[in-house]
């Protein structure tokens, strides 16, 4: 981490402080962050809000630069950051999507209690570290030919549907259904290709699981009802992975281009992580279009892991996994940027809003919300730790007041990953876990102290603030049972 920050911020309400825009010359509105006075300490342990601010300097910004509870350093943008830019005259930038596009969470039903789970809790969990591919550098479920990857990264989930990977339902549960229509695979390099080509389907490292888990506590039963999870006890299965080095290498490849591209049109940025282009710039096009692609990569990576659990489920129990009731209650991104339309300054406008570590949070009757969800809102998940809990919120009105219908994203790292490694022993961290009954299967010691609990912040702060300010509702809390850690 780098050392703390002491600059301005001023009361709004109690779970929202604001970075006034006379902090910086630069600024052209203020910077928001949605946060309460326990987190304050926290907050100013890293220099995160600097970057609020950074990205306030922005051309063709409309609204705030935000930052959800979960805010710390990033690239550029915060992770936990939302902005939105005008669509004829604002800009479109990598670092504030991230270099994992569209990672993200979905998570699985099923009619599973955790009475029935309990006696294969080890089997089931190791059979699902041995269906999904995890760790550093890791090869896929499948291997797939440059062609195969073009369809994919254009056709979305539908892709996995035609190969028999998804069931047909499953592109009605996930953000998009699964596609972002703009995806032209010739904008995106030979290198990312290569990169990506051998990766569906898998795990990756850092914060990726796929974790067995209990309905823990329901907050709001019509909501929990809605989306499956109504019954104290029952057993669904949560993925939090992205798009591998196929988005990482477009991210990068595209962060060069718009460096290139601040410095031509002589765009000033009191940070080059900032760099980006006009979203009408063929650069800014160009980005968005291989972004897209990585978009749908990520969606179809998750959906193989979902492939393999399923399958990991129904070879442990011997029953196929739709007797089991392992459907999608909803796939969400948390990298991402989206053309939307929102009421801002006055009006209704046409934006792009960035999303980096911060997920969205439609009400209920929106369109793009799920039929199946619309009288209740958007399934909102929110992973914490992986000793403690995980939480389903759904999406509330006010978000599309105060947040381009934003929300928070996870628990938010509070020690950085070699911090973390100093603290925690990999035995130390396993007997701990061992000890509240969850069951880890990691790809190497390294996840494990790098995932330790004590490296992030207490999740239930975070959603708390979350609901607080009017984004989101709890509707569930979510317990960890079994874990398979990159």
């Amino acid at each position: 981490m780098v050392d703390g920050w002491n600059g301005p911020l001023e009361k709004v309400d109690r779970f929202r402080y604001q970075i006034p825009r006379t902090y910086k010359r630069e600024m052209r509105t203020d910077g928001l962050i949605f946060i309460d006075e326990p987190l304050l300490a926290l907050l100013r342990q890293d220099r995160a809000p600097e970057q609020v601010a950074n990205v306030a300097t922005m051309p063709g910004i409309v609204g705030q630069s935000m930052a959800m509870p979960d805010i710390h350093w990033g690239y550029g943008f915060p992770i936990g950051g939302v902005a939105a830019f005008d669509y004829e005259d604002g800009v479109i930038s990598p670092g504030g999507i991230g270099y994992d596009i569209n990672c993200g969470v979905r998570l699985i039903r099923t009619n599973l209690t955790e009475s029935e789970v309990r006696p294969h809790l080890r089997a089931l969990t190791d059979a699902c570290f041995k269906n999904v591919p995890s760790g550093v550098g890791e090869g896929g479920l499948v291997k797939i030919s440059r062609q195969d990857l073009s369809k994919m990264a254009t056709d979305g989930i539908e892709w996995s549907v035609g190969k028999g990977y998804a069931w047909p339902e499953d592109p009605d549960q996930i953000e998009a259904k699964g596609r972002l229509p703009d995806a032209d695979f010739s904008r995106v390099s030979d290198r990312a290709t290569t990169r990506g080509k051998d990766q569906v389907g898998s795990l990756g490292a850092g914060n990726h699981f796929v974790e067995i888990q209990k309905v823990d506590r329901v907050y709001d039963e019509r909501a929990a009802k809605a989306f499956g999870l109504e019954s104290v006890g029952s057993v669904a299965i949560m993925v939090h992975t992205g798009s591998r080095g196929f988005g990482h290498q477009i991210a990068t490849d595209y962060i060069d281009v718009c460096e290139r591209v601040v410095k031509r049109e002589k765009i000033e940025l009191p940070d080059l992580q900032l760099a980006c282009a006009p979203i009408g710039s063929k650069e800014g096009q160009d980005y968005w279009k291989a972004m897209c692609c990585g978009a749908n990569f990520a969606w179809n990576n998750r959906q193989l892991i979902t492939f393999g659990v399923r399958n990991a489920f129904a070879d442990v129990l011997g029953r196929p996994a739709d007797a089991l009731g392992m459907g999608i209650v909803y796939d969400v991104c948390h990298n991402i940027g989206k053309v939307e339309e929102h009421v801002a300054e006055g009006g209704r406008r046409k934006v792009l809003v960035h999303r980096k570590g911060a997920t969205r949070a439609f009400p209920a009757g929106h369109p793009e919300t799920p039929a199946t969800y619309r009288d209740v809102g958007q399934p909102v998940l929110i992973p914490g730790d992986m000793g403690t809990c995980s939480f389903v919120l759904v999406g509330q009105p006010a978000a599309m007041e105060q947040s381009f219908g934003s929300s928070c994203h996870g628990a938010g790292r509070q020690m950085s990953r070699k911090a973390a490694t100093r603290a925690y022993s990999p035995s130390e961290v396993l007997q701990s876990l061992e000890r509240r009954g969850i069951y880890v299967h990691a790809a190497s010691r390294a996840g494990i102290v790098e995932e330790a609990p004590g490296a992030y912040k207490n999740v239930e702060d975070v959603v708390r603030v979350a609901e607080g300010a009017g984004l989101t509702k709890i509707v569930a809390r979510m317990v960890p049972l079994g874990v398979v850690k990159g």
